[in-house]
């Protein structure tokens, strides 16, 4: 019940976000999703404990959440729940503002077609999960970050240690 409630509190959030929000500031969104270089594809050649992958990914949601983008930091890796160590993105469930879930959504889009774009690796960290048991890596694509390349397009920020807020 509580996940139904927060599917339905998320659509009219994102309906109220394209009626809150300035035009013109849904347009700068969707123009800095959509204005980005295509990614390198081949895989990186990372060395030890890096997992090549090639898999397609969907958004995750009801049943069969095996590869799937839960929001812009987060996704599931043959049921895995992975987060991305290296960044920070905006929340979703829920966001404390308009612009915290336009920029989320557009997050949670543009990760979603970085995964999809071919193989990449995961690269481990000193901890192996976070509190909430989600295995902490850096997403690797020809020895770049996933993660560098969300921040270069504003959809996220470095990870500093701690989670800021998105809204003023």
């Amino acid at each position: 019940m509580r996940h139904i409630f927060r599917t339905m509190v998320s659509a009219a959030v994102l309906a109220a976000i394209w009626i809150i929000l300035p035009e013109k500031e849904v347009s700068n969104l969707t123009e800095r999703a959509s204005a980005r270089n295509t990614p390198d594809l081949s895989p990186s050649p990372e060395t030890t404990a890096s997992i090549a992958r090639a898999t397609r990914f969907t958004f995750c949601g009801g049943a069969g959440m095996v590869n799937c983008v839960v929001d812009g930091d987060t996704f599931r890796l043959s049921g895995d729940k992975i987060r991305i160590a290296d960044i920070d993105t905006p929340e979703l469930h829920p966001a404390r503002c308009p612009y915290e879930q336009a920029l989320g959504e557009a997050a949670k889009q543009r990760l979603l077609e970085l995964l999809n774009a071919g193989p990449f690796d995961l690269k481990p960290i000193d901890r192996d999960t976070d509190r909430y048991g989600r295995k902490l890596r850096v997403v690797m694509r020809d020895g770049k970050s996933l993660g560098d390349v969300l921040v270069r397009e504003g959809l996220a920020r470095t990870w500093e240690g701690r989670r800021r807020g998105w809204c003023d």
